[in-house]
C-alpha cells in the first residue's frame, strides 16, 4: 500500500525553502537599492498584465466577493502602489543629517514569512512580493488552502519575472505542498526572521509560538460615526460604498454604523434611499443565526455574498437591488453577532444621544475582538474629531472618506497597503499601513561631536587617584551647562 504523509512532505519542503531563501537572501542584501527598484518594477509589470485573469480566477477558486472589485485590487497593488514605492530608499543610507552629524542606513530583515488571506488572495500577495523585494528581503508564502490555486498561480508569474531580472533564485517561493505543519516549520525555522500575516487568524497562535516578530493585519470591527454636523448624504454614500466592495470581504470595511439621536432619522432615510434595507428585530435574529456555528466558529459561506443572496438565505423579503442590511442594535455583546466582524454587506446600526455616549459605543466595538484596525468618523466639528482621535484604541482613524479606500490609501495619504496593522488594542508589532521600512531595521550611525573633556569630566586625577572637591565642582558646573545648552536648543526646535 501506498502511503503519502502530506504533512511530512510540507515540513521537508518548507526546510528547503527557507535554507535556499536563507542563502539568496545573503546574496540579496547586497543589492543596491537601484536593483532592487529594477526588479520591483519587472515584477509590477508582469503581474499588471495578468490583473483581470487572476481576478476572475481568485473570485471562482474562492467564491468570495466580486472579480471586478478584485481588478481594482489588483491594479491597485501592480500599478498604485509601485509608483509610491519608486522614491522610497529602504537600503544602504537612508536618511542623513548633517546638521546632528547623524546617518540611518537599512538593513533588511532577512527571509519573511508570509501568509495571505482567501478574501484578497491575489492582490495581497502582490503587495507583500513587491514590499519585501524593495527592502531587499527573500519572502517566503504559504498560500491560503482556499486561494491556493491562484496565489500560486500569481507567485509563479511574478518569481519568473524577477529572476529573469536577477533576483537570486530562491529568494521568492512558495509551499507546493500546503500543510499546517509545514507552515509552522517555515515560521518556526531558524533561517526565517519575520512573519507577515495577513488575516489569517487561526495561524495566529503558531505565529506567536514561533518567537519571531509578527505583523498581523488583523480581523477588523471598525464602526463609522456619523456625527450631526456630518454631510448625511456624503457619509451614507461613503459607507455603502465602501461596505458592498467586493462583498464587504475587505475586514477594513465599516462592520457598525453609529448615528447622532437627533440626526438618525434623516440617516435612517438617506440609508433606504441609497438601497440599504433595515432588518425587522426577527428578521435580524435569522440572518444572525447563519453568521456562526455553534462551536462559535465563523461561518466562511456568508462571506463576500451580496446582500440579496443573504437576505434569501435567511428568508428576508427585501426589494430588488437591496445593496445592504442593516440591523438595530441597543448592546455590544460577546454573543451578539453583529457585535463582530461580518465580512459581507451586513451592518449593525446604534443610535445614540450625542458624540460622547458614541465615543464610548465604538470603543465597545473595537474592543470586542481586540483585533479593530480602524476607525471612521462622518464629522465637520474639529474638537469632536480630535477628541475621538486621542481616546480610540485603533490603528488608524479616518474622517469623512469611506473606510476600504481610505484605509488603503487610495483616498487618504496613507502608505497605499493592502495589510493594515491592527492597533494598541490588537496583536502584532506595528499599527502601520505596512510598508517596506516595516520590513526593515534601522542602523544609527552618529559621528562624534564633542570630545569628553567637552563633558566637564576630563579632569586630571592626583597622585592618590582623587580628581579634588575643585575640580569635581568645576566638571559638574560645566556638564550642568552643557545640559542647560542642550535642553534650549530642544525647546527652540520645538
Amino acid at each position: 500500500m501506498n502511503i503519502i504523509d502530506n504533512d511530512l512532505l510540507s515540513i521537508q519542503e518548507a526546510r528547503i525553502l527557507a535554507e535556499n531563501a536563507y542563502e539568496a537572501q545573503q546574496k540579496l542584501a547586497t543589492f543596491p537599492q537601484e536593483k532592487l527598484d529594477e526588479i520591483v518594477e519587472a515584477m509590477a509589470q508582469a503581474a499588471s498584465s495578468h490583473a483581470k485573469e487572476l481576478a476572475v480566477m481568485s473570485a471562482e477558486e474562492t467564491d468570495y466577493g466580486k472579480w471586478q472589485d478584485k481588478f481594482i485590487k489588483n491594479r491597485f497593488a501592480c500599478e498604485y502602489l509601485p509608483a509610491h514605492l519608486r522614491n522610497m530608499r529602504c537600503v544602504g543610507v537612508i536618511r542623513t543629517d548633517q546638521e546632528k552629524q547623524i546617518m540611518d542606513v537599512g538593513v533588511p530583515m532577512g527571509v519573511l514569512v508570509s501568509l495571505c488571506p482567501a478574501t484578497s488572495p491575489v492582490s495581497t500577495t502582490i503587495y507583500t512580493a513587491l514590499i519585501a523585494v524593495k527592502s531587499g528581503n527573500g519572502v517566503l508564502f504559504s498560500p491560503h488552502p482556499r486561494a491556493q490555486k491562484s496565489i500560486s498561480r500569481v507567485l509563479d508569474i511574478l518569481i519568473q519575472a524577477a529572476e529573469g531580472c536577477g533576483l537570486p533564485e530562491g529568494a521568492l517561493a512558495y509551499l507546493h505542498t500546503v500543510t499546517k505543519a509545514g507552515t509552522k516549520e517555515l515560521m518556526e525555522h531558524k533561517w526565517t526572521s519575520m512573519i507577515m500575516n495577513t488575516g489569517v487568524p487561526g495561524m495566529l497562535e503558531d505565529a506567536y509560538h514561533s518567537g519571531k516578530p509578527v505583523i498581523y493585519g488583523g480581523t477588523g470591527n471598525g464602526p463609522a460615526f456619523i456625527e450631526r454636523t456630518a454631510d448625511i448624504h456624503q457619509a451614507v454614500q461613503d459607507i455603502i460604498a465602501s461596505k458592498t466592495f467586493d462583498n464587504g470581504v475587505v475586514s477594513a470595511a465599516e462592520q457598525s454604523v453609529v448615528v447622532d439621536s437627533c440626526i438618525a432619522a434623516e440617516v435612517r432615510l438617506e440609508f433606504e434611499a441609497s438601497g440599504a434595507y433595515f432588518m425587522t428585530e426577527e428578521e435580524a435574529e435569522r440572518l444572525g443565526k447563519l453568521f456562526y456555528f455553534k462551536d462559535g466558529s465563523a461561518n466562511p459561506e456568508l462571506a463576500g455574498k451580496a446582500a440579496e443572496d443573504l437576505a434569501r438565505w435567511a428568508k428576508i423579503d427585501v426589494p430588488a437591488g437591496t445593496k445592504v442590511l442593516l440591523a438595530e442594535q441597543k448592546y455590544v455583546s460577546e454573543n451578539n453577532p453583529y457585535s463582530k466582524e461580518k465580512l459581507c454587506p451586513v451592518l449593525s446600526y446604534f443610535i445614540e444621544d450625542d458624540w460622547m455616549h458614541a465615543c464610548e459605543k465604538c470603543i465597545e466595538l473595537l474592543l470586542s475582538e481586540r483585533h479593530g484596525h480602524t476607525l471612521v468618523i462622518h464629522s465637520k466639528d474639529p474638537d469632536v474629531i480630535h477628541q475621538f482621535a486621542i481616546k480610540k484604541p485603533v490603528g488608524r482613524m479616518l474622517v469623512n472618506t469611506p473606510a476600504v479606500y481610505g484605509s488603503m490609501g487610495a483616498t487618504t495619504n496613507l502608505f497605499p497597503a493592502m495589510t493594515l496593522g491592527s492597533g494598541s488594542a490588537g496583536q502584532g508589532i506595528t499599527s502601520d499601513n505596512v510598508s517596506p521600512m516595516n520590513l526593515i531595521y534601522v542602523r544609527k550611525v552618529g559621528y562624534g561631536v564633542r570630545r569628553i573633556e567637552d563633558l566637564g569630566m576630563g579632569a586630571p586625577a592626583d597622585a592618590s587617584g582623587c580628581r579634588g572637591a575643585a575640580a569635581d565642582e568645576d566638571s559638574l558646573r560645566k556638564l550642568q551647562r552643557l545640559l542647560e545648552d542642550a535642553l534650549a536648543s530642544i525647546n527652540n526646535q520645538l
